[in-house]
This record gives C-alpha cells, sequence and structure tokens, in this order.
C-alpha cells in the first residue's frame, strides 16, 4: 500500500507544487488506507479510550478526563456512525439538540464544542480522520458577564465569626495565597516554609508553583496546627475522629454554610482566588507577575481578573482625563 502510494506522488511530481502534492499525499493516504483500518474495525469507544490515554500521558487531572468522557460518550451515543464519517453538520446539529433538549446556556455548549475539538483535532493530528469536522465550528459568543469579588467588610466578618481555628487558616490561605481549592486539600505541613511565608503548590497538570502568605495567615495556621492533636501529614484535616485529609468538597460545604450563616452573598472558594487576583491588579501589580501567582497558562484569563472592578477604571479616568 505504501509503495503505491509513493508510486503516484512520483509520476505526479512533475504536475504539481508542493502544496498540492501535501494534498495528494493526504488524500491518497486517506481513501488507499480507509479499506485497511475497516478490517481492523477500531471502534468509536476504542478511538475515545486511546484519546483518554494521551490526555492522561500530557498530564490531564483525572476530573480533565472525566469531564472528556462524559463529554465524548454523550455524543458518540446520539451519532452513532464512525468518527471518520461524522461530518461538521451532524456536531452542529448535535449541539442544537443537546441545546434544546437540556435547556442550557451558551456558555455551557462552548465547553461541550471545546472538548469535542479536542478529541476531534487528537484523531486528525494522529492521522486517525483526514480533517476534523469541528474546525468550522467557531467559539460560541457569550455575553461578559461581571463576577463578584468578596469586599474588605465580608472577609472580616468571615473572620471575626470562625469558630474553629482551622477554617480561618483555610479563609485566610486562600485570601492571601489565591490558591485553588484543589492545590489547598493537597497541602502537606511539610510543604509550608513559614520563615519565608510560602509553599509549594501543584497546579493543573501537577505543574509546580511557588505561592506566598501574609502574617496573619502564618499566625492563623500555626495556632490551628498547635491545636492539632492527630499525626495526619495533611496541612487540613476533618475536625472529627480519625481526622482523614480534608477533601475539596468539604472546603466547599463549609465555606458556604459559613456565608448562609452571616448572610453574605455567595461564599465559595474560588471567590477567594479572584478577590486576591482583583487586589492585585488594583494595587499595581503587574498583570504578569499575577498571572504567574495564580498558575493561568494563557495570560487572557488573568486579564478577565482585571475587567473585574470597575470603580478602578472610574479612579483612572478621573486621574488621566477628567
Amino acid at each position: 500500500m505504501e509503495n503505491q502510494i509513493y508510486n503516484i506522488l512520483n509520476d505526479m511530481a512533475e504536475f504539481l507544487n508542493v502544496m498540492q502534492m501535501k494534498k495528494l499525499q493526504k488524500v491518497l493516504i486517506y481513501h488507499l488506507m480507509e479499506a485497511k483500518q475497516v478490517q481492523e474495525e477500531i471502534s468509536n469507544e476504542k478511538y475515545l479510550e486511546m484519546f483518554l490515554t494521551a490526555k492522561q500521558i500530557e498530564g490531564c487531572s483525572d476530573r480533565t478526563i472525566q469531564y472528556y468522557r462524559v463529554t465524548i460518550e454523550h455524543m458518540l451515543k446520539r451519532i452513532t456512525i464512525p468518527l471518520r464519517q461524522i461530518a461538521t453538520e451532524d456536531i452542529r446539529q448535535y449541539l442544537i439538540d443537546y441545546q434544546k433538549i437540556n435547556n442550557c446556556g451558551k456558555v455551557t455548549i462552548d465547553n461541550i464544542r471545546r472538548n469535542l475539538s479536542s478529541f476531534f483535532s487528537w484523531l486528525e493530528e494522529e492521522d486517525h480522520i483526514l480533517k476534523s469536522p469541528v474546525k468550522r465550528i467557531h467559539k460560541i459568543k457569550t455575553k461578559t458577564v461581571v463576577k463578584e469579588v468578596i469586599s474588605d467588610e465580608s472577609i472580616e466578618i468571615l473572620r471575626d465569626n470562625c469558630k474553629e481555628k482551622r477554617d480561618l487558616a483555610i479563609i485566610d490561605l486562600l485570601f492571601s495565597t489565591g490558591m485553588r481549592v484543589g492545590e489547598l486539600v493537597n497541602l502537606d505541613i511539610a510543604d509550608i516554609d513559614f520563615n519565608e511565608r510560602e509553599c509549594i503548590v501543584y497546579g493543573k497538570g501537577d505543574k509546580e508553583r511557588r505561592v506566598y502568605f501574609d502574617a496573619r495567615a502564618k499566625l492563623h495556621l500555626q495556632n490551628y496546627l498547635k491545636c492539632r492533636t492527630d499525626d495526619n501529614p495533611a496541612l487540613f484535616v476533618t475536625l472529627n475522629d480519625p481526622h482523614k485529609r480534608l477533601k475539596i468538597s468539604g472546603v466547599e460545604i463549609r465555606l458556604r454554610q459559613l456565608g448562609r450563616e452571616l448572610k453574605l452573598e455567595r461564599i465559595h472558594p474560588h471567590k477567594f482566588r479572584r478577590t486576591m487576583a482583583t487586589r492585585a491588579i488594583d494595587k499595581g501589580m503587574p498583570i504578569e507577575q499575577v498571572q504567574k501567582l495564580l498558575g493561568h497558562q494563557q495570560i487572557d484569563t488573568t486579564m478577565q481578573y482585571a475587567m473585574v472592578n470597575q470603580n478602578n477604571v472610574k479612579t483612572s479616568h478621573r486621574r488621566f482625563i477628567a
């Protein structure tokens, strides 16, 4: 089969330019190898497992891989033809039907589109398909929602009403470092450098980065650790025996519960991260340094925080223009 392709290309070399030769090669590979691949009968599910394995090797978290799996499996149940035959219109119709059936917003649909795009782009790169059918389906335009941050008054209310030293330490560590809740619960006591007021966290894809906390967080962490009677190496553990490592859900539930008790609007871990980033930008920290602290790969992600506080824009306008 490979000799046939080579002979055809060799015969056509004097009639076609380089770009045309490359295109011809792709077409020949696609059509001449198709019969062989049909014989092998690689199922859609097998392609999915191959893709997920590749993503796992790339360092994607279990949570991300599970999101890929659920999204793509749902699509494959609706579009039952072989992957090589799926066209752009099939994907478009699937997204339209999904939105109608589930009554979901544009953000959800765009997240699904992005996952499917990753899957089909991988299939294209690995030469399992000729071209991704999602390539011509562009990013879905969504409204830019101004997300709230936690006010200084609300932070003080939270601090003043924390009955557990652990919860106070969690609040101040999240607020001063801007770390993700997943990074928080994975910390061990040994990871904390109290002298330098810093620690190493492992973000998405197990990427290592250094974060810093303030003197208040240091004192509250030390007070919490002094009252611990267990020997668990985890920095944060459950309040009751057997004092297991605290999970993401445990932190989320605790903070939301505390917020509701104090009648504060939507208190959750990521809001502390957004608040820290917004405060840093408002106080003049260069956006590249904020990006480094947060562990963002793309600066566009960090720039979203710069748009949160409209008062900052108003002050700058009065200073430079009015």
